[in-house]
């Protein structure tokens, strides 16, 4: 089997490119990579980069100067989880109740891990997680 080293770019779809980025830059300090009227990319730790695409601005490919991007696009609520460390987890609570994002729930895994849920501006389900949630992490 060919090698991975990690994954590099996630995908959420949205209404409003503007809110989103705010949203993330404001909740999770991403820097903004990449803007255009389609797509915004940040820069997320750990070396990936999180797409937010405009709804329906993909759905054609997207010509580029090095070939085409194939086209692509989503609806519903989807989820993104990020890792944390265990220390920040009380941190992470505060900073969200002072931003006035609502914890959806709080899940305390079998193998000792904890879970924040809460959802951005389309409604997508996000998660921030410590150690011990699964057992590669």
């Amino acid at each position: 089997m060919p090698r991975l080293s990690h994954q590099l770019e996630t995908s959420l779809y949205v209404a409003d490119l503007a809110r989103s980025e705010d949203f993330y830059r404001t909740v999770f300090g991403f820097e903004t990579f990449l803007r255009d009227d389609r797509m915004i990319g940040m820069g997320v730790p750990g070396g990936s980069v999180l797409l937010l695409f405009r709804h329906g601005g993909s759905v054609t490919a997207s010509p580029t100067p090095a070939g085409d991007i194939p086209p692509h696009d989503a609806r519903g609520q989807q989820h993104l989880a990020f890792a944390i460390p265990r220390g920040e987890l009380e941190a992470w609570e505060e900073h969200l109740r002072s931003l006035a994002v609502p914890l959806e729930s709080r899940v305390t895994w079998p193998r000792g891990g904890v879970s924040l849920y809460f959802r951005d501006p389309d409604e997508h389900s996000l998660e921030v997680a410590t150690p011990g949630l699964w057992p590669s992490y």
